[in-house]
């Protein structure tokens, strides 16, 4: 969540990659799919409508926010899925039998254990995508606000160092 923090409104918006990856959408799209793993899969449904996953849904209606939906509409729906996800963490044994209709098969038959590793892997991959999206927007790098968890260098340095690293990609793919 602090990839957000001062960051202006368009630029949480602003779509980063050719697919268009941005920072609100992450969040949109990490607390759709936790709503529907640790909801749905249990038998314990989310009670807000996720219209961006009915049929007929917009493709990848849940990877961005509507004009219509504010910064504040978005981390609050995360907020409550968060809240949410822990109740049905609470009360389910981690062998709480659980079926993933959106997955194929024998597969789709889950426990609650499996689901949280799934979920852990799914918010880590995206945690990543959100670092690198907020690198690209304002150079903000890190693990949390105030540590980068980088070597601590001035733009000199890092200047340098990624013209290192592309002299070497270069020199490499010459080779190749």
């Amino acid at each position: 969540m602090w990839k957000l923090d001062g960051l202006a409104e368009y630029d949480v918006r602003r779509p980063m990659t050719p697919t268009g990856t941005n920072l609100l959408g992450l969040v949109k799209h990490v607390a759709s799919v936790e709503a529907a793993y640790l909801g749905e899969v249990f038998g314990r449904p989310f009670p807000e409508p996720l219209p961006w996953f009915e049929d007929g849904a917009e493709p990848n209606a849940d990877m961005w926010a509507t004009p219509e939906e504010s910064r504040a509409d978005v981390i609050g729906f995360y907020h409550r899925v968060w809240a949410h996800g822990d109740a049905t963490i609470e009360a389910l044994p981690l062998d709480a039998p659980g079926r993933v209709p959106w997955w194929p098969g024998e597969r789709g038959n889950v426990d609650l254990h499996r689901i949280l590793v799934h979920m852990i892997v799914d918010l880590q991959r995206h945690a990543g995508h959100a670092d690198i999206i907020r690198e690209l927007i304002d150079g903000a790098a890190g693990l949390r606000t105030g540590v980068s968890n980088l070597p601590e260098a001035d733009e000199e340095w890092w200047s340098a160092y990624r013209d290192r690293l592309e002299r070497a990609a270069v020199s490499a793919s010459a080779g190749s």
